[in-house]
């Protein structure tokens, strides 16, 4: 056990750096084998010394070294970086969601099952919305906003809202009132089934709904920072 534990100080210094766990994926093969094993030994050892960092380090390593040698996959450094953001997280899930309601407040009103709602724009909620505030809360819950990222995050949100009530909504209304015209003019013609494509911006109240959906995700997606502040 001795001899095991004495291997450690060989290995590279990022090993032992909790703020860094997933650098050990770029060891070579047997030195990553080497590690899990000083691993399992150090559990049995008290949590002192130079072998806390590895104790640190292993539920992470272990999870994620279990879930790859099972599923046979090859997880890469940077999605896991992005799986472990939750500002990345919070906008990601927060924009699926709204995208998700889209699909089933159609199915509510119509009876069928549009799933190309998914990839459009426009209906409630608004997507747009959902992501921005998510993106603007949890930097806000994460960093504070004091930080200069706050600002810009948060600039860049009412620019977005404000685009999807005015440019967006009222380019959308001008296509409708085209679609008219030309089905007026040009019927029979090929050219009147050419359609404009109508939805296009969101009411206030459908862009108040995603900013709130946005909050609501950040704050969930958000609290293990709260509880380490």
């Amino acid at each position: 056990m001795d001899s095991l534990l004495s291997l450690t100080p060989t290995l590279p210094p990022f090993h032992c750096n909790p703020l860094f766990p997933s650098l050990s994926l770029f060891a070579p093969p047997s030195q990553r084998k080497l590690v899990q094993t000083v691993k399992k030994v150090s559990a049995f050892q008290p949590r002192n010394g130079n072998h806390s960092c590895l104790q640190n380090e292993g539920l992470g390593v272990a999870l994620l070294s279990s879930i790859t040698a099972n599923a046979k996959l090859r997880i890469s450094p940077f999605v896991a970086t992005l799986a472990a953001n939750p500002t990345f997280v919070s906008g990601l899930l927060a924009w699926f969601i709204a995208q998700s309601v889209k699909v089933f407040l159609n199915f509510f009103f119509d009876r069928k099952w549009d799933f190309r709602l998914l990839f459009a724009s426009g209906g409630m909620p608004s997507s747009h919305s959902a992501l921005c505030t998510a993106l603007t809360t949890s930097v806000a819950i994460c960093h504070g906003v004091a930080d200069s990222l706050f600002p810009v995050c948060l600039g860049f949100s009412l620019i977005v809202m404000y685009d999807a009530i005015g440019v967006r909504r009222h380019a959308g209304m001008q296509a409708q009132v085209l679609n008219l015209i030309v089905a007026d003019l040009f019927q029979g013609h090929p050219m009147s089934e050419r359609k404009l494509k109508e939805l296009l911006g969101h009411t206030p109240s459908q862009v108040f709904a995603g900013a709130l959906l946005g909050f609501l995700v950040a704050c969930l997606c958000c609290q293990a920072c709260v509880g380490g502040a």
